[in-house]
């Protein structure tokens, strides 16, 4: 069995119906395993060897999840980049994913053109939507001369299948090399665990970069003959015209876009065919999950994911008929892993007490790609070190308290302290810098910068977020700055940043 199939057996069952929907587009499932068959064979006939990595940088979009299902059935590594990371954070991934096919939309051709000089690993390039100079292949003329024919390659459930890169804590990314064993046990997990239903309508409005919209939302739907609504950006109205539009029955995201949702007057749309909401990234205040019940009036339940990255992502689910009752609660493990909460020497802890959550299953991760110590240090003991803290009740529900490392996750996204801190560093007036997130009732967390200038230098709030966004993601960069005279340090040098979350608390949340 393999990830390709999934396509392949969905589409021989229920061929005429609807699977994907992207804005004016609708594809049935024959017609998509139909171009996704056509492109495999393209890219064997170009000498795609099982292990290449195709790498993409798109919204979401059909020829994203065409291309991903493509790498599938020939034994290609799909390759996703954060379509909002700046030139050097994409050079990055494409140099150090060693890809040799490397697919990209019209609105990135402006960034690829300044990269590509530097790309010496990638040898085919293929372009989204414009006519583009002779070196780089037309996607969509591409995709018209291969047969349709399913691609005669033998793959085992040991082979890769993904490489989804999560950034660590010295700020450059790692790639988590998934294989298709983890994928396929991934999807019985999240199957079971979020009580999925064949044939509904899912809205997928998580970016398809991320191991959540991808393989929970997106590859769960094709397995479940279901429609895929994919959302190019998200935007509340729009959201909830297409909601309206395309009767969608599931809607998956995280809490800072039901946040968004819910600031939308009352009553503009009619949302009754919405029966299922599932959440994840951080926790969705009960608050907002009894707000949600009177936008979406048939809503039949709200399922709580708690995963990463190396586990495909899947951990944890809270079924609906406990998400109420059990408040911050992320559930019990998923039916195929076994979680452990331990202490720093892997020691298990008693219920109730915090400790690190580790865990061990067939949906873990094969390794870091190219990066053997820090694959030992997160696989130690043949457990996958997820760096949360959490406690554990007696019923085996697990709750999340905080973060052993120090991971921002804002809006769904993650954020690393250490590579915004590395870039505050380079600023010529900064003596000193850390980063910490602190809590933001829309987006979950927002990154605050916490500054020391350099004797005599003088800077604002706006030059520190402006020299950030410069050469960063967007989204990365502090929203808040204070400047003070020295940072808190213990005695080996390391800065106490639960002091300076403690400081902000007490301030209050203005500043």
């Amino acid at each position: 069995m393999n990830v390709g199939q999934i396509l392949t057996f969905t589409a021989h069952k229920f061929p005429r119906r609807i699977a994907l929907i992207c804005e004016r587009e609708r594809m049935t499932y024959q017609e998509f395993n139909d171009s996704t068959n056509r492109l495999a064979n393209g890219l064997l006939h170009l000498g795609l060897k099982k292990g290449d990595k195709v790498a993409v940088l798109l919204f979401n979009s059909i020829p994203l999840v065409e291309i991903l299902f493509a790498s599938a059935k020939t034994g290609g590594v799909f390759t996703p980049i954060n379509f909002r990371f700046i030139e050097e954070e994409v050079f990055y991934i494409l140099d150090h994913s060693d890809a040799r096919f490397f697919v990209y939309g019209e609105e990135f051709s402006g960034l690829v053109e300044k990269i590509r000089p530097r790309l010496k690993k990638v040898e085919f390039y293929f372009s989204i939507g414009e006519s583009a100079p002779p070196s780089i292949l037309n996607y969509e003329t591409f995709l018209k001369e291969p047969i349709s024919q399913e691609p005669d390659i033998s793959l085992s459930e040991k082979d890769e299948c993904q490489l989804m890169y999560t950034s660590g804590t010295t700020g450059k990314p790692k790639g988590a090399l998934l294989t298709h064993e983890n994928l396929l046990w991934n999807l019985f997990n999240t199957i079971l665990g979020r009580e999925e239903k064949e044939g509904e309508t899912s809205l997928v409005i998580g970016p398809l970069y991320h191991t959540a919209a991808l393989n929970n939302h997106f590859l769960t739907r094709v397995a479940m003959a279901g429609t895929s609504v994919l959302v190019k950006e998200f935007d509340p109205e729009k959201v909830m015209e297409v909601i309206e539009k395309e009767r969608v029955t599931v809607i998956s995201g995280a809490p800072s876009a039901y946040h968004l949702m819910l600031s939308l007057p009352e009553g503009r749309y009619d949302t009754h065919s919405i029966t299922k909401c599932t959440t994840g990234a951080s926790i969705l205040p009960n608050e907002t999950k009894e707000r949600l019940t009177k936008l979406f009036p048939n809503l039949s339940g709200i399922y709580d994911v708690y995963g990463c990255t190396e586990a495909t992502p899947s951990i944890a689910i809270l079924k609906a008929k406990d998400s109420l009752k059990k408040k911050e609660c992320v559930g019990p493990a998923v039916p195929f892993l076994e979680v452990r909460i331990v202490d720093d020497q892997d020691r298990d802890l008693p219920m109730g007490e915090v400790g690190e959550v580790i865990c061990r299953g067939p949906n873990v991760m094969k390794g870091y790609y190219k990066d053997e110590e820090a694959t030992r240090e997160a696989l130690r003991g043949g457990w996958l070190h997820t760096g949360d803290l959490a406690r554990i009740d007696e019923e085996g529900f697990i709750y999340i308290v905080d973060r052993k490392k120090d991971m921002i996750v804002s809006g769904g996204e993650n954020i690393y302290p250490r590579e915004v801190e590395e870039i505050l560093y380079s600023h010529p007036r900064i003596d000193d810098a850390a980063i910490i997130g602190i809590p933001d009732p829309l987006w979950g967390e927002s990154v605050r910068a916490v500054i020391v200038l350099k004797r005599g230098e003088m800077m604002t709030e706006e030059e520190v977020i402006e020299y950030c966004k410069s050469h960063l993601a967007s989204y990365k960069k502090p929203k808040s700055v204070e400047f003070v005279e020295s940072l808190p340090r213990n005695p080996s040098g390391k800065v106490l940043k639960t002091i300076l979350r403690e400081r902000y608390l007490k301030k209050g949340a203005g500043r």
